[in-house]
C-alpha cells in the first residue's frame, strides 16, 4: 500500500494538470474566440463610438448635470458611475439615511423638472440600482424629464417626446423587466439632431 503512493501522487499531479490546461486556457479560449464571433460589440463591452471615438458603454451610466440631456439614476458609487467602484448603497427600506436621501432627492428631482410638490416620481429617478451606474431609466423618468431638456435646447417638446419613444426598449423576450431607455444613447441622439 504505501508502495503505491508514489504513482498515486504521480497520477494526482498529471490530473490537475490535464485539467487545469481544459478548464483554465482551453476552455476560455474556446469561449473567448466564439464569443469575439458571435458577440463581437458585446463581448468588447458594449463600446459605443463616434466619429471614431469611443464616447461610453451601453452597460455603463455616466453622469449628465446639464440640463440640456436626460439625467440617469443616481449612483451609488464614491465617484459617480465609477465602473471600478461597483457597489450598492446596501441600505435597507427602513433605514433612516435612505428614507432621507429619496426624500431628498425626490424634491430635487421635482424642482429641477418643474413638478409640483405632491407629483409622483419615478423610483429609478431617486434610488440607486445594484451596481451603482445603471446606464438605462424607466420611460416615464424619461418622459418627465422632456419638458426640461425642451426648454434648455430650444426644441419642440412633440419631437423630444417622439424621440424619447422612439429609444424605448421592450422588455426582454416580451415578459422580463420593463420598458427602458438608454440615457447615452438618447443623448447621443439628441446632440446629433434626431430630435430638430
Amino acid at each position: 500500500m504505501l508502495s503505491s503512493i508514489p504513482a498515486e501522487i504521480l497520477k494526482g499531479i498529471r490530473l490537475t494538470i490535464v485539467f487545469g490546461l481544459l478548464t483554465g486556457v482551453v476552455y476560455p479560449l474556446v469561449f473567448t474566440g466564439f464569443s469575439q464571433v458571435v458577440f463581437n460589440q458585446a463581448a468588447n463591452g458594449s463600446l459605443i463610438t463616434r466619429n471614431g471615438q469611443v464616447v461610453g458603454s451601453e452597460l455603463i451610466g455616466q453622469e449628465f448635470t446639464s440640463d440640456r440631456y436626460f439625467h440617469g439614476r443616481p449612483s451609488a458609487t464614491a465617484t459617480p458611475y465609477a465602473a471600478d467602484n461597483s457597489a450598492g448603497s446596501n441600505l435597507g427600506p427602513t433605514n433612516p439615511a435612505l428614507i432621507s436621501r429619496v426624500a431628498s432627492s425626490a424634491r430635487a428631482y421635482r424642482n429641477e423638472n418643474g413638478l409640483g410638490p405632491d407629483a409622483k416620481v419615478p423610483v429609478d429617478a431617486v434610488t440607486t440600482d445594484f451596481s451603482g451606474f445603471d446606464p438605462d431609466i424607466s420611460e416615464a423618468n424619461a418622459l418627465l424629464q422632456v419638458d426640461r431638456v425642451t426648454k434648455a435646447r430650444g426644441l419642440d417638446a412633440t419631437r423630444v417626446r417622439a424621440l424619447v419613444e422612439r429609444y424605448v426598449q421592450g422588455r426582454i423576450l416580451w415578459i422580463f423587466g420593463e420598458p427602458y431607455v438608454n440615457v447615452l444613447d438618447l443623448n447621443l441622439a439628441l446632440d446629433s439632431g434626431e430630435a430638430g
